[in-house]
């Protein structure tokens, strides 16, 4: 089995460990835990204040659930940080959830839509929202809401807010979206592997079935201090490779593939819990139909191509049918 979690490193578990809930056999792997991670509690400190696990659970966010669904491969250390950071943050607004991390463990690259997909299908029986959550986005601000998105999706990390994502249409990052909404849209695109645009698209469907997104007002944090972004450029390339006709079909509006298609085989759940934070890891491989999106296992990753992708200034999905 080609699970990509957390490689038993139990022998370097301390007294002060943070990951607990494996066994010898059915460890969750993170493909590799880096030689030169040191996963205590000191590595993993919090500028957020921590609030206390007194509240019972019939108290938090009551009638509604938040399913946190985190695409994820190959991000250990950010993991260590989000967990125990996002589950105090939303035990501290009351929030009733579940912490999900859609553990791609396929070899084709990262497609973080179909990720979302999954775990929406995996999730809905038990939450009736969710938030579309990066691995490497904390909130620092405590009145950026993650109460349920009643109007419609509500975008967290809204342009004005996101360290690094500015133009108009951006909806990436966090993005609350109701089960309803999400059924309605039939989620997300499938055809995106690499890094980039599927938020994009997303955006397209939200519009065309006349769903507004709402943004955070009156944050005064602004774009330096409402967010911490631990994403490590120097460390973590991100695939922005393209080949075959990728650039062309991922400009254009899907209307072949999303929620009700999504190919995949659950290998495994895991249970953990990281620094106190209950988490559950789903062990995914997706499928790639070759014919519809041959770019699953492109090989192309020129500087030069790289650089002509990464420029995001906003949508440019065409919506003609």
């Amino acid at each position: 089995m080609n699970d990509r979690f957390m490689q038993g490193h139990t022998d370097r578990l301390t007294s002060r460990t943070v990951v607990s809930g494996t066994s010898s056999e059915d460890v969750v792997k993170l493909k590799t835990l880096h030689d030169d991670c040191d996963c205590s509690k000191e590595k993993v400190s919090l500028k957020l204040e921590v609030h206390e696990e007194t509240k019972s659970r019939n108290k938090l966010s009551p009638g509604h659930k938040l399913a946190v669904l985190v695409p994820f491969r190959d991000r250990f250390e950010e993991l260590m940080v989000f967990a125990p950071h996002i589950h105090n943050f939303l035990n501290g607004q009351n929030i009733n959830h579940n912490i999900y991390v859609l553990n791609q463990v396929d070899n084709y690259r990262f497609n973080r839509a179909s990720l979302i997909n999954v775990g929406f299908r995996l999730s809905r029986a038990e939450c009736d929202y969710i938030a579309m959550h990066d691995v490497d986005l904390l909130p620092q601000n405590t009145h950026l809401s993650y109460t349920y998105p009643e109007l419609g999706p509500f975008h967290v990390a809204s342009p004005e807010l996101h360290p690094r994502y500015h133009y108009p249409t951006f909806v990436g990052g966090i993005l609350l979206v109701k089960r309803e909404h999400f059924e309605k849209v039939n989620g997300m695109s499938n055809k995106y592997w690499g890094w980039g645009l599927e938020d994009d698209e997303f955006y397209v469907r939200l519009k065309e079935a006349s769903l507004n997104v709402t943004r955070p007002t009156n944050i005064t944090t602004g774009k330096e201090n409402s967010f911490k972004h631990t994403h490590d450029r120097s460390r973590r390339k991100r695939d922005t490779a393209k080949c075959f006709n990728q650039r062309e079909v991922t400009r254009r509006r899907d209307r072949q593939t999303g929620l009700s298609n999504v190919q995949y085989h659950l290998q495994s759940s895991r249970e953990l819990t990281i620094d106190g934070a209950p988490v559950m890891v789903l062990n995914i491989a997706l499928s790639c139909d070759k014919l519809l999106t041959p770019w699953c296992e492109c090989k192309e990753s020129s500087p030069a191509a790289a650089k002509r992708n990464v420029s995001a200034g906003g949508s440019h999905i065409k919506t003609a049918r």
